[in-house]
């Protein structure tokens, strides 16, 4: 009797053997795929940079060689076996890429061009992304009402604002560096993006909440919202790295057999950051990157050097890969996902709205900006025009419109996600392709040294010359608002007092009196921008 039992459970048991063995095979299968993508990613990216073939950036190159890969897998017999190792996961994407590349991000920040270009980096970023989005979802929602595109309703339209006002410029950032431009050009750029991310994620969530909420018409309660959010998540991340400031500062772990334990503890803090501002319902995308910015500029001075050179680069690499990893993700998914293409209006005048957007919030931005500069020290309009075609969507923009198909009921997170992919590809491939020549019309290729006067200025605090001027004559509004400009431009250099003389000597091991850019002098000293899977790079 129990030969029998055994003999009628043997097939069960080698057909669950078998089973296994070839879900072990699949796996090991996707995982030599991934790698092997990841490979001809990077070996791609060298020939072309090499090449100064700049019509088919790094980016665009992973992005390519994951929809060549998900297009073929749609046509052979290996779909379901590939779309298990390769569907594109948005907590995956946040939880464990997305915060090594932001991190990075603050982490590689070169102090003295940022913060020369402090106001403008957080009006572009903060004010910007704002109109950005609200531009974009007016937009969206009047073309409903007259019926030119698909009909959302309001917070929707928001919410899809919020998400393709999220900006990832590397690969337009990779050639600005190739060709040699201004480097105020670079920083501005550069500057935006980090802090883009932040507050479109903060902005989409926010708008969420009020949909989930029944909130959503209090404008001024959305507004509340964002800046709880954001200003929390901020000061979130800014606590975390002044931690680890002190602790570094005084615990003694630079002796040498600490190295190992000195760096093991400054790769969790990121993580810790990020972690605590998630469980406590903020954003730990904006924890992160400020972590990132104050562990630089307080925490890596007190590191030994051994543990400065291994975490320089581990960041470096793990963001690296992240990168390549994200984009090739994304082009499988692109290849493979269904889209809804039931609404392909909406997909064209989105995009020509994310433009108009666009426009609004860079020259707007840059008029205000530059009422409260002298003429010498202004952005110049190629410089804005530049900033304007910069705005490419990528993974973040790409993973809030995957986590709007499950935010959003009824289709109306397909028809979202459909126009973001849409966008995604077209700015990553068409306008990141053009992105030499539009620097070669605009005339910027090269020019590194034709506004440099502006860092000097501004961190010399040489422009409390012109802040001073008497505008008493003709006490206009015009002029009114322009002095209150200036006055509240000067706040920048006041900062800086205030970083020099306390919080250095406060929280690092050296002296407020030495030069900011002994900071830096590292083996990350420059303005990295690991968000691709190349490395570039913009000394200081």
């Amino acid at each position: 009797m129990e030969t029998g039992v055994a003999v009628a459970a043997a097939p069960h048991v080698a057909s669950a053997t078998g089973s296994g063995t070839v879900e072990e095979q699949a796996a090991g299968v996707g995982i030599l795929l991934q790698i092997s993508m990841l490979v001809l990613s990077f070996v791609l990216g060298h020939i072309l940079r090499r090449r100064k073939f700049y019509y088919i950036p790094e980016a665009s190159g992973s992005l390519l060689i994951g929809m060549i890969v998900g297009g073929l897998a749609n046509i052979s017999n290996t779909q379901k076996n590939i779309r298990r190792w390769f569907n594109f996961r948005e907590d995956f994407f946040l939880l464990f890429l997305l915060p090594p590349i932001i991190f990075q991000s603050g982490f590689s920040l070169a102090p003295k061009p940022f913060f020369s270009n402090f106001d403008a980096i957080i009006t572009f970023a903060i004010l910007g992304t704002f109109i950005a989005s609200i531009v974009t979802g007016l937009l969206v929602y009047l073309g409903g009402l007259l019926y030119i595109v698909y009909r959302l309703p309001l917070v929707e339209c928001m919410m899809f604002g919020a998400l393709v006002s999220a900006t990832d410029p590397v690969t337009v950032l990779s050639i600005f560096q190739e060709l040699g431009t201004d480097t105020n050009l670079y920083a501005l750029v550069f500057g935006e993006s980090v802090l883009n991310d932040a507050v479109a994620i903060s902005l989409y969530r926010t708008m969420a909440s009020m949909r989930t909420h029944h909130s959503g018409k209090n404008f001024f309660l959305v507004i509340l919202r964002f800046l709880e959010n954001f200003v929390g998540s901020m000061s979130s991340g800014i606590g975390v790295g002044l931690i680890s400031a002190l602790l570094f500062k005084y615990a003694a772990l630079g002796v040498e057999n600490l190295h190992n334990l000195e760096s093991c503890l400054f790769v969790l803090f990121p993580y810790f950051s990020y972690m605590l501002a998630e469980g406590i319902g903020l954003s730990g995308i904006v924890s992160i990157l400020f972590t990132g910015i104050v562990m630089k500029r307080y925490t890596f001075s007190n590191l030994s050097d051994d543990s400065q050179h291994f975490t320089a680069r581990f960041f470096h690499l793990l963001s690296s890969l992240a990168e390549a990893f994200v984009f090739i993700y994304m082009g499988v998914d692109i290849a493979m996902e269904r889209q809804s293409w039931s609404h392909i209006g909406f997909i064209f005048f989105s995009i020509i709205f994310i433009l108009l957007a666009r426009a609004a919030n860079v020259f707007s931005c840059a008029y205000i900006l530059n009422l409260a500069r002298p003429p010498h020290c202004q952005i110049p309009r190629q410089y804005q025009q530049a900033l304007w075609y910069s705005g490419l969507r990528g993974a973040m923009a790409f993973a809030l419109a995957l986590q709007s198909v499950h935010d959003l009921p009824d289709g109306h997170g397909e028809t979202i996600f459909t126009a973001t992919t849409s966008i995604v590809v077209l700015t990553v491939l068409l306008i990141g392709g053009s992105t030499g020549t539009m620097l070669e019309a605009l005339q910027v290729v090269g020019d590194s040294t034709r506004y440099h006067q502006l860092y000097e200025e501004n961190s010399n605090g040489n422009e409390i010359g012109y802040m001073g001027q008497n505008y008493d004559e003709g006490a206009s509004t015009s002029s009114k608002f322009r002095s209150k400009l200036r006055d509240l431009r000067r706040s920048t250099s006041s900062f800086a007092l205030l970083d020099k003389n306390y919080l250095t000597p406060i929280f690092t091991l050296r002296n407020g009196d030495c030069d900011d850019d002994s900071t830096t002098e590292s083996p990350n000293e420059e303005l990295t921008v690991s968000r691709g899977p190349g490395d570039l790079e913009v000394h200081d």
